[in-house]
């Protein structure tokens, strides 16, 4: 008896998942149903690694919610419907509370959201690199931004780990700027902005961050 208890169990969790996969796909279905609604009030969103093609993305996405589960720094998070109808629930990255290391620290350079993806949506060419994956482009507000204020801030600058954020003059009062070339959207600048902190300086009524990542949607 105590064996078959056991064996219920070790059950139990696969049919979960299972009905959330069967959820995943007929919301997929019922979505792409709707046809020329397709990108109707679509926000362009930062993707994970290797969700850049967005029709691709939003296709074959069926919300399993893996790539959520297997992100080490948890920066991957469901898109809202505000965000469009079709998009909803798939991933997209939130540099606000962290940023995309592309998981080279654990996983040999390989983004473990595209490891666990079981329909591609995820998916890099071989030999992709953190380098060569681009995700979005960091842009600068200076109207915000605190080192444009001669505050000395440089956080931006020092959190890039691709050095993609040079300095002018450091000498005399340096103001960040972005290396387009170097820039691959990782949101670590994003990230490290202390614009929008309380006593920060920011300009009243900012509503983001003085250095951002615009998707590759907004830009493509």
């Amino acid at each position: 008896m105590a064996d078959k208890k056991e064996e219920k169990r070790e059950k139990e969790p696969m049919s979960v998942s299972r009905r959330s996969l069967l959820i995943g796909v007929g919301s997929t279905a019922a979505l792409l149903g709707l046809g020329a609604m397709r990108y109707a009030g679509h926000t362009p969103l930062n993707r994970p690694p290797g969700g850049q093609d967005e029709a691709h993305l939003v296709s074959a996405c069926i919300r399993c919610e893996r790539c959520y589960e297997a992100c080490p720094r948890k920066v991957i998070v469901p898109a809202k419907i505000e965000d469009g109808l079709l998009g909803m629930r798939s991933p997209m990255l939130d540099f606000e509370t962290e940023y995309c290391d592309f998981c080279q620290a654990e996983n040999g350079g390989v983004p473990k959201c595209v490891e666990v993806c079981p329909t591609e949506a995820l998916v890099l060419p071989a030999g992709a690199t953190a380098e060569s994956t681009i995700i979005g482009r960091a842009v600068i507000d200076t109207s915000t931004c605190l080192a444009y204020r001669d505050t000395g801030c440089r956080e931006c600058y020092d959190a890039c780990p691709y050095g993609a954020i040079e300095l002018t003059d450091v000498s005399i009062n340096p103001h960040p700027y972005v290396i387009e070339d170097k820039c691959n959207g990782c949101g670590a600048c994003e990230f490290s902005c202390v614009s929008m902190k309380a006593g920060s300086l920011a300009t009243t009524g900012a509503k983001r961050r003085a250095i951002i990542v615009e998707p590759i949607s907004a830009y493509n």
